[in-house]
């Protein structure tokens, strides 16, 4: 069973877990519909189909994440800016060790039911 965000950080702290575990329909659960993800490119991804594009292949090479949440804004209740600096590891085919960093901003909704959920992804977006 999937567990759901019950806090703005639950969010990247689950988002880290499912990636280790290489589980890809308990990331793309962290993601509303209609969302949207910033890819290194500067391009958007939006909506689940194309996050999951964005999301396989880097799970396909195992890739093991680490986040530390810097800071997080509430505006009222619904809605929350989640600051973090992540860094991520994988394995190519080949064996060739690939490493990404970066400092994100996501922006995450409090769903009807109290969990939350991204809205907006950027992981490159303070650096």
């Amino acid at each position: 069973m999937t567990r759901s965000a019950t806090s703005p950080e639950a969010c990247d702290r689950l988002f880290g877990e499912h990636v280790n575990a290489g589980d890809l329909a308990a990331l793309m659960s962290l993601y509303e519909p209609g969302c949207s993800l910033v890819r290194r490119d500067g391009r958007v991804a939006r909506g689940h189909v194309e996050i999951r594009q964005v999301f396989e292949p880097l799970l396909a090479m195992h890739a093991k994440m680490s986040t530390e949440i810097v800071k997080v804004v509430q505006s009222g209740d619904d809605l929350a800016m989640v600051y973090n600096d992540w860094r991520m590891s994988a394995r190519r085919p080949d064996g060739q060790l690939v490493e990404a960093s970066g400092k994100a901003i996501e922006v995450v909704r409090r769903q009807p039911d109290g969990t939350w959920r991204f809205i907006l992804d950027d992981p490159f977006a303070r650096g």
